[in-house]
This record gives structure tokens, sequence and C-alpha cells, in this order.
């Protein structure tokens, strides 16, 4: 085991050594060999369980294991991985923005959201990041094995309630009636656009409490640089130029 509490041994090929965690025969990578994987959960229990369990799936290599975003960049970057199976919610550097960092500098490498959370913001801002799948770790483990198969062949694919909250998101768009951020009728107001979502409603919400961004990451299971993503979508929709307009909002409009 590694000093960072991975599994995994590297020779100076980059190839997976003794450590690594690995099942027999089936669909393999594009290089002839098994669907290298690298787990990255922030629960170590979840995350070495996951693993062992992939460990013993058919044609499947775990090459190490990654305790938030961060880690899961430089373990990545390190190991080259077919497929990564990414936690979205972690503290520090979180799924979504890990993933953004790795297509830009893994173009060829899949990664799957794997997670409790089927929130819609995540759903979007994780396929929208280039995420190649949103599942849910209720999978049995060899479902989770044909999942990272075909993720590994270039299938994209999305647990059926994730595809739910999506067909719902698509069917209230259609009808034009967004979630409106002082909580009653959608549409325009003095403040600018007044349409936000519903993160972007907590954000605000704690801003205007008098939050920090590091408070309101703790509090959210976000990344500094996530939560100022969203406070400045706020400002922009809301025609705000800073926080202490958007306390005044948000205190005008029964938010607090």
């Amino acid at each position: 085991m590694s000093e960072d509490g991975t599994e995994d041994r590297v020779n100076e090929n980059g190839e997976n050594g003794e450590g690594g965690r690995t099942g027999g025969g089936g669909m393999g990578s594009a290089s002839g060999g098994p669907v290298r994987v690298l787990v990255v959960d922030d629960q170590e229990l979840i995350r070495e369980g996951i693993a062992s369990l992939l460990g013993i799936q058919p044609g499947l290599t775990v090459v190490g294991t990654a305790r938030d975003g961060e880690d899961a960049v430089r373990r990545a970057l390190a190991l080259e991985p077919d497929v990564i199976l990414m936690d979205v919610r972690m503290p520090g550097v979180d799924g979504v923005e890990a993933v953004t960092i790795l297509r830009r500098r893994m173009p060829r490498c899949r990664i799957v959201m794997l997670t409790t959370f089927d929130d819609e913001e995540y759903i979007v801002q994780a396929l929208a990041a280039g995420a190649a799948g949103y599942l849910l770790k209720d999978l049995p483990a060899a479902d989770l094995a044909d999942a990272v198969r075909l993720a590994n062949a270039g299938v994209t694919q999305l647990d059926s309630s994730v595809m739910g909250r999506l067909a719902s998101m698509l069917a209230r768009a259609d009808r034009s009636a967004p979630v409106p951020a002082e909580g009653g009728q959608a549409g325009e107001d003095e403040g600018g656009g007044g349409v936000l979502t519903g993160r972007e409603i907590e954000v605000l919400r704690l801003v205007a409490g008098g939050s920090t961004n590091r408070e309101i990451a703790s509090r959210l299971f976000l990344s500094e640089g996530t939560v100022k993503n969203h406070i400045s979508r706020i400002l922009g929709r809301l025609g705000l130029r800073d926080r202490t307009q958007a306390a005044i909002y948000a205190r005008d409009h029964g938010l607090l």
C-alpha cells in the first residue's frame, strides 16, 4: 500500500504492478489488456469496497484509488486509467471540477460519475463537464462492472432515476417554468432576470447570511471554485454588482 492510501504499484513503464486488483478475461482496453480503472471517493470504506468488488470482475484491473478530486487528477495522470469512477460531492476539489480538469488533460479517459446524489444540477454540471455517464451507488457489482466496460467502449450511461430527473427538467423547460429566485412567480423583475436554480438559491441564502466562500463550500460539499462560479452566475442573472446587493435582494425577496 502506498503512502497516500492506495493499493497500487506502478512500474517504470506505467503499467499496474502486483498491488493492483485484476479480474479474469473479458472486454479489455484499447491496448488489448484489461480495462484499467481508478476509483475516486472521499469515504475510504466505500472507495475500497468498490475497488475490491471490481477487482474480481472479468476484464477489469483496479489500478488505484483516490480520496478527492485533487488526488484523482494526480493519480490519473500517473496511472493513465481507461475509466475513472468519480464521486460527485467531495471536499476540496469536487467531482465535477475534477472531470473538467481531466477531460482537458486526458481526453481519451472515460469518466463515469458514481454517487448517491441524483440532484439535477449535479447531473447537468457533470455531463456538461464531459462525464461519460452518471450512475448511482446502489448498482450490483456485476452491473457496475458492465458499466465500466461499456464506458470504455464509448457508451454513455445514465441511471434510470437520472433519466427521470432529466426528463422532468426538460418538461419544465418546455413549459417555461424555471425556478424563480424569490420562490414566487417566474419571470423577470426589477433585479434582472430573477431566475435561479435550486442550488443557486441555496448559495444566495448563505451569502446573504454572511457566509464566506469557504464556509459555503464546506456546508454544501462543493469546491471554493464552484461556489465562486455560482456567485458569479447569481450576480449576472440578477443584475447585481456585489455580495451586499445580493444580500439585499435575498432579504427583499423573502429568502432569509
